[in-house]
């Protein structure tokens, strides 16, 4: 009886083990399914989401940041269409964009000049290397070693009784004729460059005009539809408000990172053209080899070509008030058919290949500027448009000799 019942127990029992094992089982295998199901859903509303809530001018990693502006960044898939990165540029990342470290950006520790993304830029450091610091070296050198000599040898024990030599020919022929080879050899190859430098861009040039403000630059595309856009400096996490934009390390090295970047083709001839709206300014990248001045009231112009893609930085260069220091450049360097994809996510659109720019760029405080239009609109906007007459002035019934008049016109 006992064992009877024990078997039956044990039989019941197991049984139940059974029973629950199963269960447990299609508990995971739906759990597991759910899961699924809900990754598989995901990445079909990720990218819309990403677009949509993360504020404009920010790119998909900079989404993931902390409400405080911190600078965790997640590792984030390419995104599936230019107008899902950062204001329509594609989302190069400073730490990872080059295949060299650091290019387009200040070192630590290093003393030299940038590698160089342009011909010109490459002609320059050639002319820097090969040429002026031999010199500059030989030069320094041969000094020290006069001076050495002159104090050892000319020395008032050595010579109680000084010469009286006031002329010698050989020697000023020499100090004459050494400082113009000298010149002459740094001035063949400088001119060379200086007319490389400014050589007017060719046809079907992207013209890029950069407006340098306080303290903050602004760039239109006159060729591709008037594209416009501001860049401003990206502060620090401890300098923004809550919910505020601040820069990561992605983004670029401090002081350097814009919120916007500039965005040009590789390959494809380059036409800068810069001014200013208030003081004088300074368009400078030193990995194109381009420094040039953004004065009021006057267009300065120079072209390039960019060989290599990459992220690039510079600054203003030029001492143009409080807050000089934070004018950064942030230039990205993409190929050809990406930047056509830019200018169409910004709702630009592209020129006829080899086209020459037709386009018509105004001087700051000219009549067709930008500035002046703008103010124009928004004067029309609240008080309606000026209608220009012409009044006929009102004759006066006084006479000329009704005038009364000095001593000295009485003869008159």
């Amino acid at each position: 009886m006992l064992t009877t019942g024990f078997k039956a127990g044990f039989g019941a029992g197991r049984r139940g083990a059974l029973t629950g094992l199963m269960l447990a089982a299609g508990l995971a295998l739906a759990g597991v399914a759910g899961g699924a199901s809900a990754q598989a859903a995901a990445p079909s509303a990720g990218p819309a989401t990403s677009a949509t809530a993360a504020p404009s001018g920010l790119r998909p990693a900079d989404a993931n940041q902390g409400q405080a502006g911190g600078t965790v960044q997640k590792a984030d898939a390419a995104p599936a269409a230019p107008a899902l990165a950062m204001d329509g540029a594609p989302a190069m990342d400073a730490r990872t964009v080059s295949t060299i470290p650091k290019i387009g950006q200040p070192v630590d520790g290093v003393i030299h000049i940038q590698p160089q993304v342009t011909k010109n830029g490459l002609r320059a450091h050639w002319f820097h290397d090969r040429i002026l610091f031999p010199l500059i070296t030989i030069i320094s050198l041969f000094v020290l070693a006069l001076l050495v000599f002159v104090v050892i040898r000319f020395r008032a024990s050595r010579n109680p009784t000084p010469s009286k030599t006031s002329h010698n020919t050989v020697i000023e022929v020499v100090w004459t004729l050494a400082p113009v080879l000298i010149l002459v050899a740094i001035a063949v190859p400088s001119i060379g460059l200086l007319q490389a430098q400014f050589r007017p861009a060719p046809a079907g040039a992207v013209t890029l005009k950069a407006i340098g403000n306080q303290w903050f630059w602004s760039y239109q595309y006159p060729d591709h539809g008037g594209i416009e856009i501001t860049a401003n400096m990206l502060k620090e996490g401890s300098q923004v408000a809550a919910g505020e934009r601040a820069r990561s390390d992605a983004d670029g090295p401090r002081l350097l990172a814009t919120d916007n970047r500039v965005v040009l083709p590789v390959g494809v001839p380059i036409r800068l053209i810069t001014t200013a709206n208030d003081v004088i300014h300074s368009w400078a990248v030193p990995a194109f080899w381009i420094k040039l001045d953004a004065i009021p009231g006057r267009l300065n112009e120079t072209s390039f070509t960019i060989d290599k893609p990459g992220l690039y930085f510079g600054q203003c260069s030029e001492l143009c008030g409080a807050r000089h220091a934070f004018m950064p450049i942030a230039v990205e360097a993409v190929p050809p058919a990406q930047f056509a994809a830019w200018v169409r996510a910004k709702g630009g659109s592209m020129p006829a290949a080899g086209k020459p720019s037709d386009k018509v760029i105004p001087q700051p405080g000219a009549d067709g500027s930008a500035a002046v239009m703008d103010e124009a609109a928004m004067s029309n906007a609240l008080t309606g448009p000026t209608e220009n007459g012409t009044d006929t002035p009102t004759p006066s019934p006084q006479g000329a000799t009704g005038n009364p008049g000095g001593v000295g016109e009485a003869g008159r």
